[in-house]
């Protein structure tokens, strides 16, 4: 895509996010910021927990043990291995990832931000079919 010619590729299924904590660990930042930064580091994980939720498996194992490695070892959920995801052709564009990150973490930044949020209460669907006659009129067998 023109997205990955612009800034090049990145491992996908997550890995690019998990990798970035390293990153995090090495800022330095009030005391008062650390927390948001604990906060911004378990948010990192999420798409790997997710893709691997999603291919049955338990997400936290599967981040714990992407974690213990480096560079583009992650889960390909496609193959249910862990392998180089470069190699395997599992990517994402750089582009892309960094620009989801900056929105999220900008609406995240307008979220704390702000004093009030409206939202819409979920509302429990019925179902659009009827139900069917009754049973337990006698006589239809009489004929």
């Amino acid at each position: 895509t023109r997205a990955a010619v612009e800034e090049g590729i990145v491992p996908g299924g997550g890995v690019a996010l998990l990798r970035c904590q390293k990153a995090l660990d090495k800022a330095k930042v009030p005391e008062e910021y650390k927390v948001g930064i604990q906060i911004l580091k378990k948010a990192l994980e999420e798409p790997m927990r997710w893709i691997a939720n999603n291919a049955g498996l338990d997400g936290t194992i599967v981040v714990e043990e992407v974690k213990k490695h480096e560079g583009n070892y992650g889960y390909n959920a496609a193959t249910e291995k862990y392998t180089d995801l470069v190699e395997d052709g599992v990517i994402d564009p750089k582009k892309v990832v960094r620009i989801a990150l900056q929105n999220a973490a900008s609406v995240a930044g307008l979220m704390l931000t702000t004093t009030c949020m409206i939202t819409e209460k979920p509302e429990k669907k019925d179902s659009k079919m009827p139900g069917g006659m009754p049973g337990g009129y006698g006589g239809y067998d009489e004929y």
